[in-house]
């Protein structure tokens, strides 16, 4: 029976993963067959902002996140309520249960395979396995939003943040795994935004429009 609980968290993660929040906002909302067909291709938050507005993409970023916190968090609470796991073992099943959710976002079972690039997803899952080092590094994120105006370049550089806040020991984890699953996080990033990284190095990446930015 613990395995038969186990088994549906993680088909469940994948599932919530697997929600293509952008694609379903373009059509309900906005009579848009299709979000990937537009802007950067991608059915993710920053080109939910690009194409349909600060409001849906506001949405998009939060239910995102939230799919990446509700499998990180809630899914092992479950088994562990269950009895289908250990208390020592509820980080592995958060961190397990969060990567199936970020596998869905990017790869969504619902939207032919092709889905966002994470970001939000994983936000989401390291809210439910580490707080205080996420609410760093979103501080990161919008202070080089605000410089550079390149969400690509602010969710980089704070998914390295995050990796590299842990080597400090205000913010070293308890299992020194967690730095390897932190640069692994890292490196997952920076390939989902391979073509991000090459926009900016030939300057043509959209920058976010500010009010005060000219």
């Amino acid at each position: 029976m613990p395995i038969l609980y186990i088994l549906l968290a993680l088909v469940a993660a994948y599932l919530l993963g697997s929600i293509p929040t952008a694609l379903w906002v373009g059509r309900r909302f906005f009579n848009l067959a299709d979000i990937r067909e537009h802007g950067s291709g991608n059915a993710g938050a920053t080109n939910t902002f690009r194409v349909l507005g600060p409001k849906a993409g506001t949405a998009v970023l939060l239910v995102d996140a939230l799919k990446g916190f509700v499998a990180a968090y809630f899914l092992p609470n479950w088994l562990l309520s269950q009895g289908a796991i250990e208390p020592g073992q509820v980080l592995y099943f958060r961190l397990a249960c969060g990567v199936l959710a970020v596998v869905g976002h990017i790869y969504p079972v619902f939207a032919q395979f092709r889905g966002g690039k994470g970001v939000a997803t994983i936000l989401g899952m390291m809210l439910g396995v580490a707080p205080a080092t996420v609410g760093v590094c979103m501080l990161i994120f919008i202070v080089i939003l605000l410089l550079f105006r390149y969400v690509s370049l602010a969710s980089m550089t704070a998914g390295l943040s995050f990796a590299l806040l842990q080597l400090l020991p205000q913010f070293r984890p308890a299992q020194p795994f967690m730095v390897g699953v932190g640069f692994v996080l890292a490196a997952l990033l920076i390939y989902t935004h391979r073509a991000n990284i090459g926009r900016l190095r030939s300057g043509t990446e959209s920058r976010v429009p500010l009010p005060w930015a000219k």
